[in-house]
């Protein structure tokens, strides 16, 4: 049996602690920070692991809201979105994963992105 990309990013406490680099970066980000003045950390990196895990073909199931509607009125631009994405790959390669699982990671991340991106450039 072939392991999942969920697998090989070392399931769900790697992916947890990856994806608390991911926000700590991301906080300290002045372009992007903004969008998480007013969030419940928190619950917003469950949902992320949660999130990951489930597009990585973890065992795990996203229950968060429709990516349209959840970011509709955010004003999240391509290059904002880039930016974010960058953190997520900076993250992952903290935890020493792989170029090829790097990838398809933000690659899985990217079939968001026209529902993530509401602003017009």
């Amino acid at each position: 049996m072939t392991d999942t990309l969920y697998d090989r990013l070392g399931g769900e406490d790697a992916i947890s602690a990856v994806v608390d680099e991911f926000y700590d970066r991301v906080i300290a980000d002045e372009q992007v920070a903004h969008y998480f003045e007013d969030v419940d950390m928190q619950k917003q990196r469950a949902h992320q692991a949660q999130f990951i895990s489930s597009v990585a073909g973890g065992p795990v199931e996203y229950t968060g809201g429709e990516m349209k509607s959840v970011h509709d009125g955010m004003g999240i631009d391509h290059d904002d979105f880039d930016a974010i994405a960058t953190h997520l790959n900076n993250a992952l390669a903290e935890f020493d994963v792989d170029d090829d699982d790097r990838e398809a990671v933000l690659e899985a991340i990217d079939n968001y992105r026209n529902a993530i991106v509401v602003a017009a450039d």
